[in-house]
């Protein structure tokens, strides 16, 4: 293992990262709430380690490895994330503790959005600001952006865009250079960005609400500026328009990098993937409405306004809310939760496990009703044209199994941590695909829940962002051997 390139890029990362301290400084001194310090400080540590960290590798020209791109990308989630929890711990409100200010800080860059902080109406503008910033540079993956700038300074970034990159199928290049991809997939996020901000502006959200909003809606994060989320506002239109930028999020970015070259929209519609990923959540959208209307929930037009919104919302992991659906009837919050499971597609900023290997998975269940009824037939499994390899097929199986092994495994730890049944499989469900709001004791927010248990869906949390097997396979003795 060349633990000095690990360094390297580390050092540089960090020194990257504290400069995300400097826009809510400006936050902080355009609107005088007494929180620059906390920023200042932060910005002036994390800049020193990063170069404390750099300097025993400077002038190294080894060249980063397989082995080290994985260790790498686990492990800058990992110190970003301490790092980012600094203004958080420093800031006089809102008060956290170490473990709430890292929780806090680990579920923005994760885009999950769990959050333990009540009172998000009064709380400083710089703070608010920063989550939402948060959300934002993990929404594509801050190892995405890194490999748009590391190679700029010498360092190749491939190993560390397969690591990252989500789905089944990672080798997939939409320009022959990395570093061309990484900077061709940020320039459709930013885009993204601004629309959706400009519109939540022109619908009537303040600028600063806007923009804050639109970077947790484009990041598929959920985060917030108000206790009552995206319900605040009570508004139709602002709801149809963070209805559109999650479901558009929620798309492989590969499918709008296309459309943008090819100025149509043909792709989309045309996609295996996306076809069954807008079944699904239109079924499930009708479902929703017409529950809370059968149930008188709601009624006429606003069970429809509500259903529709809490189904995209959670579907795409994004974890918005408008009304408060951990207190609907029958099984459909239950329901909406199994859905964040599937999540949106491959490639995308949402969560869970990817309608991709959810379609692969139901195919490759109709294939065997179809061998025990024909056991000398040949029935390939095809994903549009396409005939799906044997090796994918096994890969999404094998994805699926330790998926569930773990979850089962982290479910009888978090039970043993004092949580009930509904609080500990609600919030390690939303942890491991990158949710946010949880049932039980987790229905306002995580505040309530243990410190054991909070460190234990950060390591879920973890392990849903970079989908399970790049984290294991660190843990796995062969990684280690030379």
């Amino acid at each position: 293992m060349q633990f000095r390139v690990i360094l390297r890029i580390l050092g540089i990362l960090l020194m990257l990262f504290s400069l995300a301290m400097l826009p809510s400084m400006g936050v902080s001194l355009w609107y005088n709430d007494g929180s620059v310090f906390p920023f200042g400080v932060s910005f002036i540590v994390i800049f020193v380690v990063g170069i404390l960290v750099w300097l025993p590798s400077f002038g190294s020209k080894q060249e980063m490895r397989t082995r080290e791109g994985f260790l790498v990308t686990a492990l800058f989630w990992v110190v970003l994330g301490t790092a980012g929890s600094l203004p958080l711990y420093l800031a006089a409100t809102p008060n956290l503790s170490f473990t709430d200010a890292f929780f806090e800080s680990f579920s923005g860059l994760t885009t999950t959005g769990a959050t333990v902080i009540s009172g998000l109406d009064d709380l400083p503008k710089s703070i608010l600001f920063y989550r939402q910033q948060l959300q934002w540079m993990g929404g594509m993956g801050i190892v995405v952006l890194a490999v748009a700038i590391l190679p700029m300074l010498g360092i190749g970034g491939m190993q560390l865009y397969r690591a990252e990159a989500p789905g089944p199928v990672k080798d997939n290049k939409l320009t022959p250079r990395i570093a061309e991809t990484a900077k061709a997939l940020w320039y459709i996020y930013l885009g993204f960005t601004v629309v959706c901000a400009l519109a939540y502006w022109a619908a009537g959200m303040s600028l600063f609400d806007a923009i804050g909003h639109s970077f947790s809606t484009v990041a598929i994060g959920g985060f917030s500026t108000k206790d009552a989320s995206i319900g605040y506002f009570d508004s139709p239109l602002i709801e149809s328009i963070a209805i559109v930028f999650m479901i558009l999020s929620a798309a492989n970015f590969s499918l709008h990098f296309v459309a943008f070259r090819r100025k149509s929209l043909r792709g989309y519609f045309q996609d295996p993937e996306y076809q069954f990923f807008l079944l699904v959540i239109g079924g499930l959208m009708l479902l929703m409405s017409l529950g809370l209307w059968l149930t008188s929930t709601e009624t006429g037009w606003r069970a429809l306004r509500m259903g529709s919104f809490e189904a995209v919302s959670v579907m795409t992991t994004s974890g918005f809310a408008a009304s408060g659906f951990s207190h609907w009837p029958l099984f459909l919050p239950f329901l909406l939760f199994l859905s964040s499971f599937i999540g949106g597609s491959a490639a995308s900023t949402a969560g869970g496990m990817k309608s991709i290997r959810i379609l692969l998975l139901w195919k490759q269940g109709i294939r065997e009703i179809k061998r025990l009824i024909h056991p000398n037939g040949v029935f390939p499994v095809k994903v549009g044209r396409k005939e799906m390899p044997e090796r994918v097929l096994a890969a999404v199986w094998g994805f699926f199994a330790v998926f569930m092994f773990t979850f089962t495994v982290l479910l009888t730890v978090l039970l043993a941590t004092g949580l009930d049944f509904l609080t500990a499989w609600s919030v390690l469900g939303s942890a491991m695909n990158n949710l946010g709001p949880g049932l039980g004791e987790a229905s306002a927010n995580y505040a309530n829940i243990n410190d054991p248990a909070k460190w234990i869906l950060c390591f879920a949390m973890l392990l849903g962002r970079l989908e399970i097997f790049t984290l294991i396979v660190i843990f796995s003795p062969m990684f280690w051997r030379r």
